[in-house]
């Protein structure tokens, strides 16, 4: 099974954000150990080094980009992703990158906190809680 992984689920984890961190981990153990292919847009590390600026020296970044790496595999984002998130017209631009960026990687689903906000994606959308209540 092929899972988009969406910033927030990355950041539970990175960041011990509780009460999330315990289902989100379950997420990453999954996909560390190849029970199911993770995937991580360019664009969500990009965001979480904007969001983590604070706490993160370059030789931080190396190291967290380098750790998620044996994990998930990173996704670049295409110019036709570009151009079908805008077509989409969603309210939120990023949250439709992703989606067009999971179809095209033929994902199974989406792992989100913000499942609201991917309503209208093709690619269904979970948060980390359904996606194992559902899937292990």
């Amino acid at each position: 099974m092929r899972l988009m992984i969406d910033g927030n689920v990355v950041l539970d984890v990175l960041q011990n954000r509780e009460p999330h961190v315990a289902d989100s981990a379950k997420i990453w153990k999954l996909c560390e150990t190849n029970q199911v292919e993770g995937f991580v847009s360019g664009l969500t590390f990009a965001n979480l080094v904007y969001i983590m600026r604070r706490e993160l020296t370059p030789e931080k970044i190396n190291e967290v980009f380098r750790s998620l790496e044996l994990i998930f595999q990173f996704v670049d984002l295409t110019v036709s992703d570009l151009e079908k998130a805008a077509d989409m017209q969603w309210d939120d631009y990023e949250d439709a990158l992703q989606a067009a960026a999971a179809e095209r990687i033929h994902a199974d689903v989406i792992i989100t906190r913000n499942v609201k906000d991917f309503r209208k994606s093709k690619v269904s959308a979970f948060t980390p809680a359904e996606f194992l209540e559902r899937h292990t």
